[in-house]
């Protein structure tokens, strides 16, 4: 097999004409240099150099090498700038999941953000929410009993309390907070998937409280179902993150005993978790959490 750094002292002396000049320049020693075009020579069984006077002069054949070497060394430095590429993230691709209020709350800056600071990255985002997928970072709500893959290294965002949505002409928009058992009689407007995560916290939180919710209507997210309580016909519960701006004639309440709570974490695959863009995005997500906490406070 050649040896590479041979190879360049081939390059390297075919270049400059000169065993000293090319020892200068790669930091050896001319004496060094002999001894590396000796040893190729007798690796590869060619006459790479003959006596031209008191110097040498490459034979066709080291000339040759000398060209198809040149190839191979683009190649490296091909390689070398694409590893330096991926230690600053700026080639490849991260792939991101999320879930839709995560999405409307946190993906559109993070997105930004990352497409200024690595604009040779590819992102794949996944809502996984409805799809489900193998993201390399997960922003997902947990689930009881549910744990996530050894692969992954789970970081815990924030916890995301459920708030009633009413008109602001209903008895409970006085009202600073509202105990979840006081709604077990009135009619409810459903707002997520029968078996949805975030759907099943509320459930449980109501089944603690001694009721199950009268859903008078079925719809599959929080922005439709919180027109349909514009409408009078009755109230929904949403997560605060889910919110957003409320339509014009609603408002908010809190919920105690219990107050429904979901867990929402992000699940980063340890692959790629020292990758500059996969790390930029755990600090860009957990920035915006925590910038949403200091305005809520």
């Amino acid at each position: 097999m050649l040896d590479i750094p041979r190879l360049r002292v081939l390059r390297a002396v075919v270049a400059t004409g000169s065993i000293r000049a090319s020892a200068s320049a790669l930091g050896y020693t001319p004496s060094a240099v002999s001894q590396q075009l000796a040893t190729l020579q007798r690796e590869t069984g060619l006459q790479l150099f003959e006596r031209s006077g008191r110097g040498i002069e490459p034979t066709e054949a080291g000339r040759t090498l000398a060209a198809e070497a040149d190839t191979l060394f683009e190649a490296f430095s091909h390689v070398e700038r694409v590893v330096g590429d991926l230690r600053a993230g700026r080639v490849g691709s991260l792939s991101i999941g999320y879930f839709g209020s995560a999405g409307v709350a946190w993906l559109a800056p993070t997105v930004a953000a990352l497409r200024a600071e690595f604009p040779d990255l590819r992102l794949d985002l996944l809502l996984t929410e409805f799809t489900p997928g193998d993201p390399d970072v997960d922003i997902f709500v947990e689930e009881a009993g549910v744990e996530r893959s050894g692969s992954v290294d789970v970081h815990r965002l924030t916890e995301d309390p459920y708030l009633a949505v009413v008109r602001v002409d209903d008895p409970l928009a006085e009202m600073a907070k509202v105990s979840l058992a006081d709604l077990a009689e009135r009619h409810w407007v459903d707002n997520d998937l029968r078996e949805g995560a975030c759907r099943q916290v509320l459930l449980n939180a109501c089944a603690q409280a001694g009721f199950s919710p009268s859903f008078v209507v079925e719809t599959h997210d929080y922005r439709t179902a919180m027109s349909f309580v514009a409408t009078g016909i009755g109230l929904t519960v949403v997560p605060a993150l889910g919110i957003g701006e409320l339509p014009e004639g609603l408002t908010t309440v809190a919920l105690v005993s219990p107050t429904p709570v979901r867990k929402l974490s992000l699940a980063v695959k340890k692959s790629i978790a020292r990758h500059p863009a996969a790390q930029r995005a755990v600090e860009l997500l957990e920035g915006l959490v925590f910038a949403g906490k200091s305005r809520a406070g």
